[in-house]
C-alpha cells in the first residue's frame, strides 16, 4: 500500500440490514462498527421518511430553500429560514439559499487543539494503527476566509497564451476566450470575480465549453494549470441552470479523489464557487468518523467530493446511490485507474445504479497509453485535450539538481533552509525517513511538521493547516502530498529523496510555481541509488528549457532519447486531433494583480 491510500481496517454493518462481509472494501474503511445503527436516514439531519409533517422538513441547511419549488436568487441568512410549508410558494426556481451553519455539516466544532490532544497515541500495544473518531472542523462560512484560499496568478500568467493546445474528437465545441463567453450562471460569475479570476487558463478555455455542451471529457494538462476550476465552473452553473429535485443518498454530481487532502481541497474550491447558491456541497474520506459523514449527506447533496475507499463503503451499505448522478468526475484520473484502484473505480463506474445518461470527466497531469485505453471503457464519444507538454515540467519552476549522497543528505538540505525556510516542502520516500527528518528538523531552528499515510487523519490535517499559516515553515511529506495540492505561498520544493519514476518527480515539483508564480525546486541526485532516472531527469529538464548538469548527463549516456509525449499520454491514441490556439482575452484584462 503506498503512503496515501486510505488505512485499512475491518467494514462493519450499519443500519437496519445486518452485518455483512464486505469485499475489497475492507481496506479503505474505518467505519465505527455497529455504533451507527439508524444514522442512514430516519429523523436525523431535519429529515422525515414519513408521518407527520413530513413535507415541512424538506428544507435543508445552508441551502434551504432549493428544495422548495419557489428559489430565490439570494435567500435570508438564517440558519435554515422558513419558506412556507410544502406547497406554498411555487414559483421561479432561483439560485440563492439560505446561508446556513456549516454547508453539509454539524454543528461539532471542536477546539483548536482537540484534533491532537484526540489521540494519545498513534498505534496500539499490538503494534497495529491505532483508529481514531475524528470530526474535522467545520468549515468555514466567513466569505473573506472562503475566497482568500486560492493562489492567485503570477507574472507568468500571460505566457498561458502561448501554450499549445491539442484536441481530438468529433464536433469539439469553440473554445472561450474570457469567462464572459463562458454563460456560467450568474452566481457562479459572481464567485468567479470574487476569487480574483479573470482570465481563464488554456485548460478551462477548451474545457468549459466541452462539459456544458454535454460532453464526455479526457483532459491532459500541467500540474497547476486550473484543472479543478475547469471542471468545477461548468458543473455548477450546470446544476444551477438545469435544477432537479434533490433526493436523500442521490448525490446530482460525484467527484473521486485519489487523496485525501486533494478531496478536501476540492470541496472547499466547490464551496467557494458555490457559495451563497442552494447548492449543498459534501465530502467523505477516510481516517474520519464514518457516522458523522452518514449524518451529513443523510441531509442531501448535490454535489459529493470522495475518496474511492469511503465512497464505495457509503454505496455497499446503500447510503449513496448514483440514480441522479448527472457527472462523475475523476481528478488525477490517471492514479485512479492504475493498479491500486482500477477495481474499485469499476466497481463505482458501472455501479447498478449509475444512471446511464451521466457525463464523464477525467483530468489529470499524465494519460499513458494504457490509462487512456482503460479510461475509453468509461468514455463515450469523448474529447481529448492536451495542454503543452503532457508530463512535462512547468518551466516556471527553476530546477537544480545536486549530487549528494545519502550521508551528505542532511547537511546539504541544512544549507539550503538558511537561505530561507519559509514555504519549503521536503519529499522524502518512506514515512519513517519523514518522521525521522522531521524529528532532526524540529530540533534546530527551522519549525517543522510532517504527512504521510501512518499519521491520524486529525494529525495530517493539523499539519497542512499549520504549514499553510505559515507557523510550520517546513513540511516533510511522502506521496501524500505530492498530487494535486494547491497550497498558497510554495516556494520551494526539495527532493531529498528522488521518487522512482519521473511523472512523480513532475507531480511533486508542481506544488510550487503554480498558475504563472515562479517557483524552485532542488533535488538531491544520489548516483548509488538514483542513477535509473537519470535519463528521464536529463530529458525532463530540457523539455522545460533548464540547466542539465554534466554529472547527470554522464549518467543518462548522454541524455537519452529526447522527449517524448506518448509516454505520458499527450497523444490520443484513438489517433487524430488538431491544434488549436485558445482565443486570447485583451492585454490590460491580464493583470491579475
Amino acid at each position: 500500500m503506498s503512503d496515501w491510500e486510505d488505512e485499512p481496517t475491518t467494514a462493519g454493518g450499519s443500519g437496519d440490514q445486518p452485518a455483512k462481509t464486505q469485499t475489497n472494501v475492507s481496506g479503505w474503511s474505518d467505519d465505527e462498527g455497529n455504533d451507527n445503527k439508524n444514522s442512514g436516514g430516519g429523523e436525523r439531519g431535519g429529515y422525515r421518511r414519513g408521518g407527520e409533517n413530513s413535507g415541512e422538513e424538506r428544507r435543508g441547511g445552508r441551502g434551504g430553500g432549493g428544495f422548495n419549488r419557489e428559489r430565490g436568487e439570494r435567500g435570508e441568512r438564517g440558519e435554515r429560514g422558513e419558506r412556507g410549508e410544502r406547497g406554498e410558494h411555487r414559483g421561479e426556481r432561483g439560485e440563492r439559499g439560505e446561508r446556513g451553519e456549516g454547508n453539509g455539516f454539524e454543528r461539532r466544532r471542536r477546539g483548536d487543539d482537540d484534533d491532537i490532544n484526540n489521540n494519545n497515541k498513534d498505534f496500539g500495544e499490538d503494534g497495529e494503527k491505532k483508529r481514531e473518531f475524528y470530526i474535522p472542523p467545520e468549515p468555514t462560512n466567513d466569505e473573506t476566509e472562503i475566497f482568500s484560499s486560492g493562489i492567485t496568478s503570477g507574472i507568468n500568467f500571460s505566457k498561458y497564451d502561448n501554450i499549445p493546445v491539442k484536441v481530438s474528437g468529433e464536433n469539439v465545441p469553440k473554445p472561450i476566450g474570457n469567462f464572459d463567453e463562458a454563460n456560467l450562471r450568474g452566481i457562479v460569475h459572481e464567485n468567479v470575480v470574487k476569487s480574483g479570476y479573470k482570465v481563464p487558463t488554456p485548460i478551462q478555455k477548451v474545457s468549459i465549453p466541452v462539459i456544458a455542451d454535454g460532453r464526455d471529457l479526457m483532459a491532459c494538462a500541467q500540474t497547476g494549470s486550473g484543472k479543478t476550476a475547469a471542471f468545477l465552473l461548468p458543473i455548477l452553473s450546470k446544476l444551477l441552470e438545469e435544477a432537479q429535485d434533490l433526493e436523500i443518498g442521490k448525490p446530482q454530481a460525484v467527484i473521486v479523489s485519489p487523496t485525501r487532502e486533494l478531496a478536501i481541497q476540492i470541496f472547499n474550491e466547490a464551496r467557494k464557487f458555490g457559495f451563497e447558491s442552494y447548492l449543498k456541497i459534501s465530502i467523505v474520506y477516510g481516517g474520519t468518523s464514518f457516522k458523522h459523514q452518514n449524518e451529513c449527506i443523510t441531509k442531501g447533496c448535490h454535489v459529493l467530493i470522495a475518496t474511492p475507499g469511503r465512497l464505495l463503503d457509503f454505496v455497499e451499505r446503500t447510503f449513496i446511490t448514483f440514480n441522479d448522478t448527472r457527472f462523475v468526475v475523476l481528478d488525477e484520473a490517471d492514479r485512479m485507474l492504475d493498479m491500486g484502484f482500477s477495481e474499485s473505480m469499476r466497481k463505482i463506474m458501472t455501479h447498478s445504479t449509475m444512471r446511464p445518461e451521466h457525463q464523464t470527466l477525467m483530468f489529470s497531469a499524465t494519460f499513458p497509453e494504457e490509462i487512456q485505453r482503460l479510461a475509453g471503457e468509461f468514455l463515450n464519444n469523448y474529447v481529448f485535450v492536451t495542454i503543452g507538454v503532457v508530463g512535462g515540467a512547468c518551466s516556471d519552476v527553476k530546477q537544480d539538481v545536486f549530487e549528494v549522497n545519502k550521508f551528505n543528505k542532511r547537511s546539504k538540505l541544512m544549507e539550503i533552509l538558511r537561505e530561507d525556510a519559509n514555504g519549503t516542502i521536503v519529499f522524502v520516500e518512506t514515512k519513517r525517513g519523514a518522521d525521522f527528518l522531521a524529528s532532526f528538523l524540529s530540533e534546530t531552528e527551522f519549525p517543522t511538521t510532517s504527512i504521510h499515510g501512518d499519521r491520524l487523519q486529525s494529525q495530517r490535517e493539523q499539519a497542512l493547516r499549520d504549514f499553510r499559516t505559515g507557523k510550520m515553515k517546513v513540511l516533510i511529506a511522502t506521496s501524500v502530498a505530492a498530487r494535486g495540492l494547491d497550497i498558497k505561498n510554495v516556494k520551494h520544493v526539495v527532493n531529498f529523496d528522488l521518487p522512482n519514476n519521473i511523472a512523480d518527480y513532475v507531480h511533486r515539483i508542481g506544488r510550487t510555481g503554480r498558475v504563472g508564480n515562479n517557483g524552485r525546486a532542488t533535488s538531491f541526485f544520489d548516483p548509488d541509488h538514483d542513477q535509473a532516472l537519470a535519463a528521464d531527469l536529463v530529458n525532463t529538464l530540457a523539455g522545460s528549457d533548464q540547466t542539465v548538469p554534466d554529472f547527470l548527463r554522464q549518467l543518462s549516456g548522454g541524455g537519452g532519447g529526447g522527449y517524448s509525449q506518448s509516454a505520458f499520454g499527450g497523444v490520443d491514441v484513438r489517433g487524430g486531433g488538431k491544434a488549436i490556439t485558445c482565443a486570447t482575452s485583451n492585454e490590460e484584462d491580464q493583470d491579475w494583480d
